[in-house]
């Protein structure tokens, strides 16, 4: 195995044992830093979509993680896998599922999100929930296309890399040691998105969090959320000037019509 993905087994499997050893009850509706999606502007937008499109469809919870996104994934869909090289981050996300009594409709393997086990033409819908800085998209996405059916969606929500605070925090969590050096230098650009025209023949892009991603920290401070949600209304304006787009702090994508 590379040394960047033991890397980055080593740094999840890491963050998973810390999480497990101190998970209170209130901690099961959020990530490894306390982040909950639901009060994102981004997320919200990428719900809603996958609300509208999942029904009976099988799902891919593609680089699942603690499947922080899994339980919502699986109550839509008739089905979902979630893979992951993290064994500890699988045990977790296994135990959200069996929370919610989602055993039957869910099922977590340890698999490598460059070099898939499953046969081509096998997902409706590829769910990417912030993978893709974790590993080398020169291989994910030839995969991602073979996988995908030809009337699927693959739809992500990635950081994008071209703010330079924003970019500036991912050194920093490198330092901090809550990133590794390969996920803090590949952040989501947009060669990523024109990389992706290779192998989808539509490609269809939202941005969000021009300014809001400063409160982001702050969300459980007295008065965080309604700032966050008065500079999302902002940023939703700033946003339609093309040039603006580019320092988005998440991006969500839709990619259909894989090239087989």
């Amino acid at each position: 195995m590379e040394l960047r993905k033991e890397k980055e087994i080593e740094h999840y499997d890491k963050q998973a044992k810390e999480w497990l050893e101190n998970a209170s009850e209130d901690k099961w509706q959020s990530d490894f830093e306390g982040f909950q999606p639901k009060f994102l502007s981004s997320f919200v937008f990428c719900y809603q979509w996958l609300k509208e499109n999942c029904k009976n469809k099988k799902i891919l919870d593609y680089g699942c993680g603690n499947g922080l996104h899994s339980v919502f994934l699986a109550k839509l869909g008739k089905g979902l896998i979630g893979i992951d090289l993290s064994e500890p981050s699988l045990k977790i996300a296994k135990e959200r599922a069996e929370k919610e009594g989602l055993e039957d409709k869910t099922e977590f393997m340890t698999m490598d999100c460059e070099k898939m086990d499953f046969p081509d033409n096998y997902f409706d819908i590829i769910f990417d929930g912030g993978t893709f800085s974790s590993i080398d998209l020169n291989g994910a996405y030839p995969e991602l296309a073979r996988v995908l059916k030809p009337a699927g969606f693959l739809i992500g929500i990635e950081t994008f890399g071209h703010n330079p605070f924003t970019n500036l925090k991912r050194r920093l969590n490198k330092i901090t040691g809550k990133r590794t050096e390969w996920a803090a230098r590949h952040i989501f650009q947009i060669k990523d998105l024109e990389k992706a025209e290779r192998y989808f023949n539509k490609i269809e892009v939202r941005h969000f969090h021009l300014f809001s991603w400063i409160f982001f920290p702050f969300l459980n401070w007295p008065g965080a959320r309604f700032f966050l949600k008065l500079f999302d209304f902002f940023d939703k304006f700033l946003l339609k000037i093309h040039f603006l787009r580019k320092y988005a702090f998440k991006v969500v994508f839709v990619f259909s019509q894989p090239k087989k």
